[in-house]
C-alpha cells in the first residue's frame, strides 16, 4: 500500500516524517492513536484538488522515529505540532484532527498559541472523562502488556483496530496499520506511546474551550465505540457555536467507514462563513 512521506522535520527526540499534496489554501491533517498518516491516503488526494494538504506521522508513530526516552505525551505532541507549523511557515491553516489528534490540535491552538483559519474535529479526544476501558488498562499495566508473547500482542492490537471500524477494513488495510507495531521494537513502541497519553493534558485547556471564536466543525460517527456520541455532545456544549454533523452507519474511523461523506463535510463551507 503506497503512501509517501518524503520530507523530514528534525526534533531533539527524533525525526518526524511528513508529506504534502496539491496547491492552494493550506489544510493540515492530524492523526490519532494507534494509527498514522496512512489514514489520510484517500482523504488527502481528494482535498488536494482544491488545497495544499499537509500530513505527518507523530513522533513515535508510523514512519517517524520510535525509540526509548521519547516524550509522547499530548503536551509534547502539541509542542511538536507547533514546531511543524512553524517549519511549514503556516500562520493560519485549516486544521482537521481525529482521535488524540483533536487534543493535540486544541492544545496547540489554546496553549501553544498558534492560529488556525478553522478547525474540524471528528471522533476526537477533546476533554472530559476519556481514560477508560482498554486504554486505562494500557496506562495501568504497561509492563504486563509489553511482556505479552508476540502473537498475543498482535492479536490484541488487531482486535483493538477492528473495534474502531463499524463496516470493517478493506483487504490489506488492517495489515498496513499493524505493521509499525510488529516485532519487539514495534510492541515496545505501541505501549510506550499509550502509557504517556493522559487525561490531565486535556484538563489543562478545558476552561478555554468556551473562548474559541474561530469556525469549528464537529463530525462524529454515530456508531463510534471508542468515543461514543456523548463525547461529541460534551464538546458541543462547551463550543456551542460549533457545527455538529452525525455520520450514520459509521464508527470511530470515518476515513475507513465513510470516506466520501467525510470528504463532503470537509469540502463544504462553514455555515458561519
Amino acid at each position: 500500500m503506497e503512501w509517501v512521506l518524503d520530507q523530514e522535520c528534525a526534533t531533539p527526540e527524533g525525526v518526524m516524517r511528513w508529506g504534502a499534496l496539491g496547491s492552494g489554501d493550506p489544510i493540515v491533517l492530524v492523526h490519532g492513536t494507534p494509527y498514522s498518516s496512512l489514514l489520510w491516503r484517500e482523504i488527502a488526494p481528494a482535498l488536494a484538488m482544491t488545497h495544499k494538504v499537509f500530513f505527518f506521522d507523530h513522533l513515535g508513530f508510523g514512519r517517524s522515529d520510535k525509540r526509548e526516552g521519547q516524550d509522547l505525551s499530548l503536551a509534547a505532541h502539541a509542542r511538536r505540532f507547533a514546531r511543524l507549523l512553524d517549519h511549514w511557515e503556516l500562520s493560519r491553516p485549516s486544521v482537521v484532527a481525529h482521535d488524540i489528534g483533536g487534543a493535540v490540535a486544541l492544545r496547540t491552538l489554546l496553549l501553544e498559541q498558534r492560529s488556525y483559519r478553522d478547525l474540524t474535529l471528528f471522533d476526537a479526544v477533546s476533554g472530559g472523562e476519556w481514560e477508560r476501558g482498554l486504554f486505562k488498562l494500557f496506562l495501568e499495566h504497561k509492563d504486563v502488556f509489553q511482556a505479552l508473547p508476540d502473537y498475543a500482542h498482535e492479536a490484541l492490537v488487531a482486535a483493538h483496530l477492528r473495534h474502531a471500524t463499524h463496516t470493517g477494513f478493506r483487504p490489506g488495510v488492517l495489515d498496513a496499520f499493524l505493521a509499525p507495531w510488529r516485532g519487539p521494537s514495534g510492541q515496545a513502541a505501541f505501549y510506550r506511546q499509550y502509557s504517556q497519553i493522559r487525561q490531565e493534558d486535556t484538563r489543562a485547556y478545558e476552561h478555554l474551550l468556551g473562548d474559541l471564536s474561530l469556525p469549528v466543525r464537529l463530525v462524529w460517527g454515530r456508531e463510534d465505540r471508542i468515543l461514543p456520541p456523548k463525547y461529541a455532545e460534551w464538546l458541543h456544549e462547551r463550543v456551542p457555536h460549533a457545527e455538529l454533523h452525525w455520520i450514520e452507519g459509521a464508527g470511530h474511523l470515518l476515513q475507513e467507514d465513510a470516506p466520501g461523506r467525510l470528504v463532503a463535510c470537509l469540502t463544504a463551507g462553514f455555515r458561519s462563513t
